[in-house]
């Protein structure tokens, strides 16, 4: 069997259990919001990680169906908030909960979404129940902090490079290495095993959403699933742009700096003035050899756990397939 076979079996399993545990409650204006963003689909990379790390660590997937299940509830509860506070039109090419309902129905039904992450955590004897939910609101913490940083970066112009690697650690990879590290304490795996997975997953996480910039900017539009240049658009303040900033010449900084500050009609000129500095700063090499380098950096931290060599190929696989955003 292919490990696309084997990943689309744990989605399968996963929605499954999604949809018997997940009832249409009273009263329908809390509970259809919650029911329609879990129902829109998208890859269920998250409870994927969390399954098939706990049979990684030798237990079967159906005991880690319910923290699975908190951290898909949780991320799109995050998603919910995110769309109400960026003013967003669409969600995975569908009508976002604030549009389709209004903003205090998006932000009551994100709060008992968020509610419901912890109740999943219940099915668990005491002191799994505990580390999981220490792990949990951690990692919900850090994940606002990250939106935060996010938000105030859009008017400081000072951002430096350690301080967006830090925003995107705790805006998006802290939830991929929880939702390992959760299936490692599920299975009861030793300390040093879950902490391992926990950086294989951070880091991953971190060549992830790397990657995604760079795709942003220069990916191919059949495949890239969002609007290429669609942060550029946005002037946001991206890994290349940040290099850019660090290697241009002066005349290119001024030329970045003046781009980023205006928002014209039609963007395609922007968008290309920007990806030729991009090009020509070497912000793009740059962006490449840190994605090279997370990625190593997982797969150094998975060496190190005490699974079977089949179990880290299989995870390893993901890692890979997940790079190659094959998915």
């Amino acid at each position: 069997m292919s490990d696309i076979d084997i990943i689309g079996q744990y989605r399968e399993q996963f929605v499954t259990h999604l949809q018997t545990r997940t009832k249409l409650g009273e009263p329908k204006n809390l509970y259809e919001p919650v029911h329609y963003i879990l129902g829109l689909g998208g890859k269920r990379m998250r409870p994927i990680l969390t399954l098939m790390t706990a049979e990684a660590f030798g237990v079967k997937a159906e005991d880690a169906l319910d923290a699975a299940l908190a951290v898909e509830m949780f991320h799109n509860f995050s998603l919910v908030h995110d769309d109400i506070m960026d003013d967003a039109p669409l969600r995975r090419g569908k009508t976002t909960v604030h549009e389709r309902w209004d903003v205090n129905t998006g932000i009551l039904s994100g709060d008992a979404m968020l509610i419901l992450s912890y109740q999943f955590f219940e099915s668990y004897p005491a002191e799994t129940y505990k580390e999981l939910t220490k792990l949990f609101s951690k990692t919900a913490l850090e994940v606002c902090e990250g939106q935060q940083y996010d938000v105030d970066f859009e008017t400081r112009d000072d951002v430096t490079i350690p301080e967006y690697l830090k925003m995107i650690e705790y805006k998006t990879s802290v939830l991929v290495a929880a939702a390992m590290k959760m299936g490692a304490i599920v299975a009861n795996a030793p300390k040093k095993d879950a902490d391992a997975i926990y950086e294989f997953g951070r880091n991953l996480g971190i060549a992830f959403q790397l990657q995604d910039d760079y795709l942003d900017a220069f990916g191919d539009p059949k495949t890239f699933g969002k609007q290429v240049g669609g942060d550029i658009m946005e002037n946001k303040k991206t890994y290349l742009f940040l290099k850019s900033l660090e290697k241009a010449s002066k005349d290119d900084q001024d030329g970045l700096l003046h781009l980023y500050s205006i928002k014209p009609e039609d963007s395609t000129a922007k968008v290309e003035a920007v990806k030729t500095i991009f090009k020509e700063s070497g912000a793009v090499e740059e962006t490449k050899k840190a994605i090279q380098d997370f990625t190593q950096k997982a797969f150094d931290a998975l060496a190190e756990t005490n699974l079977p060599d089949k179990n880290k190929a299989l995870l390893k696989q993901f890692g890979k397939s997940l790079m190659e955003r094959t998915v």
